[in-house]
């Protein structure tokens, strides 16, 4: 099975650029392209494709994450800009611009937190929730595309994979 899959890659820009580097430096293992590679460019092509479909909706992925984040905590569809943070790929500067540009198209408001006087709380209008509501059926149907070149138990095993290595670097 190993062998028919090689035969896929032998060509891509991942196995060419591996090839360049084993000749040129074949003085490094450089084997983890093979999967880090594939995964930097898969990056770049589901984003693309993600953005496709959310521009249907006027956003982009980061803008579609926080709303969709909001949405899935469920009503009130509220959380603190540390629990976002937690869940988001985003740094704190970059989420503190995003929420404040999202308040100025009217699709969150930020307000006090009644726990702690200090903290504020982010959540979403009604405008935010009908936008997420509408993009969030769209944005599962491309990821079920992109992933259904595997069968079942090739994207199991990818996610487990992945999974893996996402647990090995937050040790």
């Amino acid at each position: 099975m190993k062998a028919e899959h090689a035969e896929i890659w032998a060509n891509d820009r991942v196995a060419r650029g591996m090839a360049q580097w084993r000749r040129e430096r074949p003085d490094i293992d450089c084997s983890g392209k093979a999967v880090v590679g594939r995964i930097l460019h898969l990056h770049d092509v589901i984003l693309r494709a993600v953005d496709r479909v959310l521009a249907r909706h006027g956003l982009k992925y980061p803008t579609y994450a926080v709303l969709a984040t909001l949405r899935v905590a469920g009503s009130p569809y509220r959380m603190s800009p540390g629990e976002l943070l937690d869940t988001l790929l985003l740094s704190s500067g970059g989420l503190s611009n995003l929420l404040r540009r999202m308040e100025k198209d009217g699709l969150v408001r930020r307000m006090a937190d009644e726990r702690d006087g200090r903290g504020v709380i982010v959540e979403l209008t009604e405008e935010g929730l009908k936008i997420a509501d509408a993009a969030m059926a769209e944005h599962a149907e491309v990821e079920r595309k992109l992933v259904s070149v595997l069968s079942d138990d090739a994207l199991d095993m990818t996610a487990d994979a992945l999974g893996m290595m996402i647990a090995a670097s937050e040790r």
